[in-house]
């Protein structure tokens, strides 16, 4: 057995990394592409590693004679690199093809131990590695009949996003055997380039010998293993994380992201909060119905998507903003609040970070559980100099909450001190409440002219990516410094066409927010009975819990991580818990919440 790795390629989309440098000596966490692929042969025992190279070849091959590499490595290099495709590389090795079985790779690739090993161990003679289909990825992909065998290779001309549901993406790693080389790979290879000339991929030849009958090309899935293929500066970002070797890094890498987690699509998110039972499949269909003219049509201006959003709630539009998510309205309040802030802790730090410290009166909650009143909040900010009181209801990540009646207290007892009232309220619709949970009524905010109510779109209603938040009151000057703040295009046609068609799904929202409460209790009973885990009640779309013993909360979610792909949210550093151990878990479906359970299980 040997091994066929093409190098000769300029790398052009890395841009200033491969100006003096080829693709496969780009570094991921300190480490080449081509000396981790190297060495992850050199561990196969293989007669030889031919290496085709071209540009930038001679700067390669005195890397590589510096590696400490057992195998015997051949150079083979392609002159006209610059003027050709990966299949005159290719062609160039081919006497190599006939003399041994063959492991065929691409420089850009890394790839995960082992996977070489499963290759080479498989016993069918000709196989090509592949992958589930997922949205980031790009190139040639296959369709495979029940026995695993190939019935075509598709390049991007015949690529459809409709049938991705049946592709299986290459993964540019072959195993070929002499005897299938000698009679189909290298003669039609041969012919090929002949014919078509050397402007081409390797690929197509794989393609012409899929039409034959019986052309003995198997399909080897790769299933939770770990690669990817570097083309551009994105994708090397996403190795960087996905390959981290330090878990504690690793687990950073990933929190830094803030979100864009379908580039990882076997991560188990149980970080970021949004309603798991909504929106229903029909509405995603009717988007993606319109698709072509949102993408292609400018969006209305603030006017008419703040009217949307009063339609929906029944409030006035000139009462209403709507916010490129619930951030942007965040930002646009604080930047513009005067005086000081009375703010509970710990809650939900956006608020916080907008303003400075001596800009802050903090109330820290002492209960063991982090649960506060409106009494006490009340008690606690009596004589204190505050302009604004803000309130999360249900807090996150507590998941504390305060009926309706009591949070009106606090709307009374502030308006009577002339204290803006901004009441946060993202969660409340998880609220298993006695009274109605929200404040976004007309009546309500004209008796409270100092009342703000902002709502995340995003969290409740499952659609992040739209990016839609709320805001509301009768307070004209806050109305005002708001409105100056956002954009008139600060909602995207997505997001508008959303609001457009939200109303006619109302029952079916009203169903999965049951749904949702009822998953909740029995996550919420499964935690409870993880002996490291004390669980504190929550009214919101996730559950904060304690981690009891030796145990830290911090190692608990690195090794979740890294164990079992699952991302929570460590609070041990968060202002107001620390330095109590401390994680937040958001409710996703019954089948994901087994999963963490069982994780969780496994790591006592």
């Amino acid at each position: 057995m040997q091994a066929i790795i093409l190098a000769a390629g300029m790398g052009k989309r890395l841009k200033e990394l491969t100006k003096d440098n080829t693709k496969c000596m780009i570094e991921v966490n300190g480490e080449t592409l081509i000396e981790r692929i190297l060495t992850q042969l050199d561990s196969l025992n293989l007669e030889r590693i031919v290496l085709v190279i071209g540009y930038k070849g001679e700067k390669l091959a005195s890397y590589v004679k510096s590696l400490p590499i057992k195998t015997e490595i051949i150079f083979i290099t392609n002159p006209i690199y610059d003027k050709t495709n990966n299949i005159y590389s290719l062609y160039l090795a081919k006497e190599y093809l006939l003399e041994q079985d063959t492991l065929l790779l691409e420089s850009d690739l890394i790839i995960e131990d082992g996977i070489l090993n499963v290759l080479i161990q498989n016993p069918d003679p000709n196989i090509v590695l592949v992958a589930k289909y997922e949205s980031w990825m790009d190139g040639t992909v296959v369709t495979l009949d029940e026995s695993q065998q190939i019935k075509s290779f598709l390049g991007k001309k015949d690529f459809h996003f409709c049938d991705t549901m049946t592709y299986y993406k290459t993964v540019n790693i072959y195993k070929f055997s002499r005897a299938f080389s000698m009679t189909h790979y290298v003669p039609f290879l041969e012919a090929y380039c002949k014919a078509l000339g050397n402007n081409e991929y390797y690929e197509q030849v794989l393609k012409v010998i899929a039409l034959l009958d019986n052309p003995g090309i198997k399909a080897l899935v790769l299933d939770t293993e770990k690669w990817y293929e570097i083309d551009d500066i994105q994708d090397l970002d996403i190795a960087q994380t996905l390959f981290e070797k330090n878990k504690n890094t690793r687990f950073e890498k990933m929190n830094a992201r803030y979100g864009g987690f379908w580039r990882f699509p076997r991560l188990l998110d149980y970080c970021y909060l949004v309603n798991p039972y909504y929106p229903p499949t029909k509405l995603i269909d009717e988007m993606q119905a319109s698709f072509t003219s949102l993408i292609t049509q400018y969006p209305s201006g603030q006017k008419v998507n703040n009217l949307l959003a009063a339609n929906y709630y029944g409030l006035h539009r000139e009462n209403v903003i709507v916010g490129n998510g619930a951030a942007e309205l965040i930002k646009a309040i604080m930047e513009n609040t005067e005086g000081i802030i009375g703010i509970l802790s710990p809650s939900f730090d956006e608020y916080r970070n907008r303003v400075s410290g001596n800009r802050i009166s903090l109330f820290t909650v002492q209960s063991d559980d982090f649960s506060y009143t409106a009494d006490q909040i009340i008690s606690h900010f009596q004589n204190k100099p505050i302009s604004t009181l803000l309130l999360i209801n249900p807090d996150n990540p507590s998941g504390n909450y305060i009926e309706q009646h009591d949070v009106l207290k606090l709307a009374s007892w502030t308006q009577e001190r002339g204290i803006i009232f901004l009441v946060d309220e993202s969660f409340s619709d998880f609220a298993l409440a006695k009274e109605p949970s929200s404040l976004l009524d007309q009546s309500t905010l004209e008796r409270y002219t100092n009342l703000v109510v902002i709502k995340s779109i995003s969290k409740s209603f499952g659609v992040p990516g739209v990016r839609l938040g709320l805001l509301a009151t009768t307070n004209k000057t806050i109305l005002s410094s708001v409105s100056k703040n956002v954009s008139i295009w600060n909602i995207n046609s997505f997001g508008e066409f959303y609001m457009q068609i939200w109303g006619k799904y109302r029952a079916t929202y009203e169903h999965a927010l049951v749904m949702l409460k009822d998953e909740r209790d029995r996550l919420a009973t499964a935690l409870n009975q993880i002996d490291y885990l004390t669980v504190f009640p929550s009214q919101a779309n996730y559950i904060m819990c304690e981690v009891k013993g030796p145990k830290k909360a911090y190692d608990l979610a690195v090794e979740l991580l890294d164990s079992h792909n699952i991302l929570i949210k460590d609070l041990s550093s968060k202002r107001g818990i620390s330095p109590r151990q401390c994680i937040r878990i958001a409710v996703r479906n019954k089948e994901d919440n087994d999963a963490l359970i069982n994780a969780l299980r496994s790591l006592v």
